[in-house]
């Protein structure tokens, strides 16, 4: 399989997905040099960290994490373009994998039971073709050996692009958009809720009101980027 796969390579190099060079051997999405650029945050070992700071006040969280800084025109929002809008789904796995790690290396995140990720609504789903956090949820849910469930949570109406909006009208844009499908399997669980990006929380937080109107829940955060 690897012979073959290396002689594909030969007439189809792999590239990196930031500086768009020829990946060489044992490289994958990313190469050295740019994983070595990446910036990050080890909010996986810091309590109260910028995360968790975001959502003092507003709802009642276990821990939080994010793998990476979100800089503009930096390459942590150049992977996540290529995750979002080119395709390039092999993203979300390599930061699962790494971030699963991270996660289950702390002290901080013990006795998960399940990974919800934040739902796109059926609309976008059916545009784009894929959830952009499915193969992150995925590889973080193989990595600490618990269910991916993406069935629980569901969002109810379609709003624009959050990506230009400033932060007061993110939080509005939101409200009351998830509800519970079924929450059987989730009383008195933790369950590890993820997105990639984290800027006000507002997606994470109005999807934290629906959730916790299961009995005994608590919920802990786990997100690709936190946007500086």
């Amino acid at each position: 399989m690897n012979f073959l796969k290396d002689i594909f390579n030969i007439f189809f190099p792999e590239v990196c997905l930031c500086c768009h060079e020829h990946l060489v051997y044992n490289e994958t999405t990313i190469c050295l040099s740019c994983r070595h650029d990446l910036p990050l945050t080890n909010f996986s070992f810091e309590e109260d960290n910028l995360v968790e700071k975001s959502f003092y006040g507003r709802i009642l969280i276990e821990n939080a994490t994010a793998l990476f800084y979100f800089l503009k025109k930096g390459k942590v929002q150049q992977l996540i373009h290529e995750l979002k809008y080119n395709k390039q789904q092999q993203v979300g796995t390599f930061v699962g994998n790494w971030l699963g790690a991270e996660i289950a290396e702390s002290d901080r995140f013990k006795k998960l039971d399940c990974i919800i990720p934040v739902p796109l609504h059926l609309k976008k789903l059916k545009t784009r073709g894929y959830n952009q956090v499915t193969t992150f949820g995925q590889s973080l849910a193989k990595t600490l050996a618990i269910p991916y469930d993406e069935t629980i949570l569901v969002k109810i109406s379609s709003t624009k692009t959050q990506t230009k909006k400033l932060r007061f009208d993110r939080w509005k844009n939101v409200q009351e958009l998830f509800v519970i499908q079924h929450n059987f399997s989730l009383k008195n669980k933790h369950i590890l809720l993820i997105d990639d990006i984290i800027t006000t929380g507002a997606t994470l937080e109005a999807c934290c009101e629906a959730l916790t109107k299961i009995e005994g829940i608590k919920i802990s955060i786990a997100c690709m980027a936190y946007t500086k």
